[in-house]
């Protein structure tokens, strides 16, 4: 029984065709008419009430993610929810650095800073880390996390590493 009622509900009713109907057609064609000012009543010159946005709640990230890619570069870091949606990211081209100062490792270290200040906004206490790339900012970042007192639950490297590399040079005939 409960089966039957959860198909039941899933049932989509199909959309009606608005060409179908000839009010719609005559609206659609008759778009020049329409009176410039439609947040405006004609009769009154008084605007029309419209719907208020609602104000997003602020969702509260106890623990987290915590992306840092550490390229020759830059140092990019993405504070992420468990489930992967960004909360917060920063880069240390974002944070001030430009050319080659971006890739030092005081710069990651004030990337990884500004993401975790942005994130603390939520609530974060606990995080994973997760390091890709090869870069000067690696351990600087670590650092950086752990100044701010995020307790890291685990640290994982996911640098890419080729298995068998790319096809080599063919073979020189002297």
């Amino acid at each position: 029984m409960s089966e039957e009622k959860k198909l039941e509900e899933q049932k989509v009713e199909p959309k009606e065709e608005t060409a179908s109907k000839p009010e719609d057609s005559e609206k659609k064609t008759n778009k020049s008419a329409e009176p410039k000012d439609k947040g405006k009543d004609e009769k009154k010159g008084k605007e029309k009430p419209t719907a208020k946005k609602k104000k997003s709640k602020r969702r509260a990230v106890v623990e987290g993610c915590i992306h840092i890619l550490a390229s020759y570069n830059n140092t990019l870091v993405s504070i992420t929810e468990p489930n992967g949606e960004v909360i917060s990211w920063s880069s240390a081209g974002s944070s001030g650095f430009k050319g080659a100062r971006k890739a030092t490792p005081y710069a990651a270290q004030v990337a990884t800073e500004n993401a975790i200040q942005k994130a603390k906004i939520y609530g974060l206490e606990r995080a994973h880390v997760f390091m890709k790339g090869a870069g000067n900012g690696r351990e600087q970042a670590m650092r950086g996390i752990t100044a701010n007192q995020i307790e890291i639950l685990s640290i994982t490297d996911t640098t890419a590493l080729p298995h068998n590399g790319c096809r080599k040079k063919k073979h020189r005939r002297v």
